[in-house]
């Protein structure tokens, strides 16, 4: 029997494996579909590759609420703020050309990854707040998140960008940018304050979303130049820099956590629960 029961166990760990190898291929496949095929290889596909990137996170998310029947790990609060921010970029993007890449995957296809991500996201919150909500760790994630969301309100209306025919949208473009940018605050906080281990595919989201934030911010620093405002001293454009900043600001949150995901990947590969220390104070 417990030959059986160790056989059944190692079988789940392999559809596991599987399920989490066909999410990757998916994805990877299609980064290079859209980037050679479609954007025919142009720098600015770089920020649909990290819209990409990030439907790519939230689908690990996914894929670990629905192989493991939990949403252990999982930070609402965190999830939340993704929701506001990709529905302030939204907003801008859908109606109007003024934040999407220049090639032909900014016709559509970018606005398509976004659009999914979010529906990615407000699933995942049913399942926190509903349907699995009895596996939510309410008591570590206890950050209170409207102050992100009032300051970022604040440095949009302060540092926008004049890109938009309405200026409302160039506000809401940023607050979403920087709102965003500080989404993994809450998920860092819950890590240290629930103590033990954090599964793999958590772990695992947290890293694939820095890369996303990675590449966008990669594409801000080369199109900085394009962001137009009304400067406050001299010529210098604060409104590019700040978008920068906010990506920039996004690396530097995850500095600690890195050091210790790498580790993990060192010592115990994919599929290795995270380890994090309470004591470590992201914040």
């Amino acid at each position: 029997m417990a030959s059986s029961m160790m056989k059944s166990h190692a079988c789940e760990e392999d559809n596991k494996q599987k399920e989490l190898a066909l999410v990757g291929a998916a994805f990877g496949s299609m980064a290079l579909l859209v980037y050679h095929w479609v954007a025919e290889g142009e720098f600015s596909a770089t920020l649909t590759l990290s819209a990409i990137f990030q439907c790519l996170a939230f689908s690990l998310l996914g894929v670990h609420a629905l192989i493991t029947g939990s949403v252990r790990a999982i930070s609402g609060k965190s999830l939340q703020l993704e929701a506001i921010a990709l529905t302030c970029r939204l907003s801008a993007t859908l109606w109007i050309q003024g934040y999407v890449p220049t090639d032909s995957s900014g016709d559509g296809l970018y606005q398509c990854f976004d659009v999914l991500s979010l529906a990615l996201v407000l699933g995942l919150l049913y399942r926190v707040m509903h349907s699995q909500d009895k596996t939510y760790e309410l008591e570590a994630d206890s950050m209170p998140i409207m102050p992100f969301v009032a300051g970022s309100l604040v440095l949009a209306c302060l540092l926008h960008a004049n890109i938009m025919q309405y200026r409302v949208f160039d506000v809401i473009w940023m607050c979403g940018l920087f709102v965003g940018a500080i989404a993994v605050v809450p998920q860092l906080w819950m890590m240290t304050r629930r103590g033990g281990s954090t599964p793999a595919l958590a772990s695992h989201f947290i890293a694939v979303m820095a890369c996303a934030r990675f590449l966008s911010g990669i594409y801000m620093w080369y199109a900085c130049d394009e962001f137009h405002c009304v400067p406050w001293i001299g010529s210098f454009c604060h409104a590019g820099w700040a978008a920068v900043s906010a990506q920039a600001v996004h690396i530097l949150l995850l500095s600690d956590f890195a050091y210790i995901y790498v580790k993990n990947l060192a010592n115990g590969g994919l599929r290795a629960d995270l380890e994090v220390p309470s004591i470590v104070d992201y914040v």
